[in-house]
């Protein structure tokens, strides 16, 4: 599928565009009344997503995953898991090597080392578990020919380079274990560039630093092996920075748009450019914090039921009180007004409109926080396409947003890598 730099393609059915040429300054709840199809069968949604390949490019998973703690081929507590991904229609996922930030020294280091090598283990295991059901996948054509075979396929992605230690000579290791992804930081600084959330407890400065030398000595060794740069979570200076340095587009694994929201952690209408310059992807995540404005009593009830289920953190916990966890957040949310899969269709909307559809794409961070009413875990995964379908979006459209942008990008990185 080729398509032009163009905000909204001439290859859209005429329907779209004629609403679309008339949004101009018009809000997008405007835009969406403005749609003919105000609320397509859902009989219909559900022949279109059957013929997407759809990727969803960030779920976080526990220490444990594939164990008897967690195992992901039954259903669970948790948001994703094989099941579910069958019943809502979800073909591939990134399954999150994630780390926090901690101190600059061995220790953190080797904490964080130890915390993504239980990860990858884990998600090898699942795959060795269950053949029939999912595969490991480290290119764009293993995700197709897994989902040929029905099968769901997983890829992998580290959240926050700071496991790499003071160098980067791990880089290859990773990019042969099947890492595709990266991103420079997390919460916080750390040695290779600045976070979007700097972390005051850990000495951060209010001001992003930018690449340091040995960040861009990273995007070197990340474009040299095939590995997308995911500048999620990443500050605005170092995120411009590896953009105009990587010879490969670079990759917003889960971001929101300020120009919808504004939060620390969504990107501007710069970021959203360089991100097309590069000829990379923002994937819009459905992250309720990062869609819209929290109700205050939802935000003070999950403080509450945080400090009731968790005083001691989520580590630990057994997947029992994770479910009473949730059954009370989900009654909390029911009570009063929830963030919903409109608001976080707006993200796509405004992305699309500023720099083309075919530099955006969607993403859940599942487990991690993630969900929206609406898209709450990966069996409702369906109602997002459905959702696309009501303000006239294409079927070629979403079909590139849900997975063919991204694919296009790991593909053109892989091609990067150096013999």
């Amino acid at each position: 599928m080729s398509r032009s730099n163009q905000a909204f393609p001439a290859s859209n059915i005429a329907m779209r565009c004629a609403c679309l040429l008339l949004l101009g300054s018009a809000s997008l709840a405007a835009h969406a009344a403005q749609c003919p199809l105000v609320e397509p069968p859902m009989e219909q949604a559900l022949a279109v997503h059957a013929r997407m390949l759809t990727v969803d490019t960030h779920v976080d998973i526990s220490p444990d995953y594939g164990s008897v703690k967690f195992d992901p081929g039954i259903f669970t507590a948790s948001q994703v898991d094989f099941p579910k991904m069958r019943a809502g229609g979800l073909d591939a996922a990134f399954l999150v090597l994630y780390s926090g930030q901690g101190k600059l020294d061995e220790t953190g280091y080797a904490e964080a080392r130890d915390m993504v090598e239980r990860k990858f283990q884990g998600i090898r295991r699942a795959a060795l578990a269950y053949p029939a059901q999912a595969g490991l996948a480290t290119s764009a054509a293993e995700v197709r020919a897994l989902h040929d075979q029905g099968k769901r396929a997983l890829l992998m992605g580290m959240e926050n380079a700071y496991p790499l230690g003071p160098s980067v000579k791990d880089v290859p290791m990773w990019a042969k274990r099947g890492v595709r992804y990266i991103s420079i930081t997390h919460m916080g600084n750390n040695q290779f560039g600045g976070s979007s959330n700097p972390n005051e407890k850990l000495g951060d400065g209010k001001a992003d630093p930018g690449l340091t030398p040995l960040g861009k000595e990273l995007v070197k060794a990340l474009n040299d092996n095939g590995i997308m740069i995911d500048v999620s979570h990443v500050g605005k200076r170092t995120m411009l920075d590896a953009a105009k340095l990587s010879r490969a587009p670079v990759l917003a694994s889960h971001s929101g748009v300020k120009g919808v929201y504004d939060n620390l952690r969504n990107l501007d209408d710069e970021q959203l450019d360089a991100i097309r310059k590069s000829g990379g992807v923002a994937q819009m995540v459905a992250f309720r914090s990062y869609v819209a404005a929290t109700d205050p009593a939802i935000e003070a009830g999950m403080k509450e039921l945080g400090a009731k289920y968790f005083p001691d953190g989520w580590k630990e916990a057994k997947p029992e009180t994770v479910e009473a966890f949730r059954k009370e957040s989900r009654a909390l949310r029911n009570k009063h007004r929830d963030t919903d899969l409109k608001q976080f269709v707006d993200h796509i909307d405004y992305a699309v409109k500023r720099i083309g559809i075919e530099h955006v794409g969607i993403a859940s961070d599942f487990d991690g926080g993630g969900g929206v009413k609406g898209w709450d875990d990966a069996s409702e995964t369906a109602n997002v396409t459905r959702e696309l379908l009501r303000r006239c979006y294409s079927e070629d459209d979403i079909r590139a947003l849900w997975g063919g942008n991204l694919l296009r990008v790991m593909e053109m990185a892989a091609r990067q890598a150096t013999p």
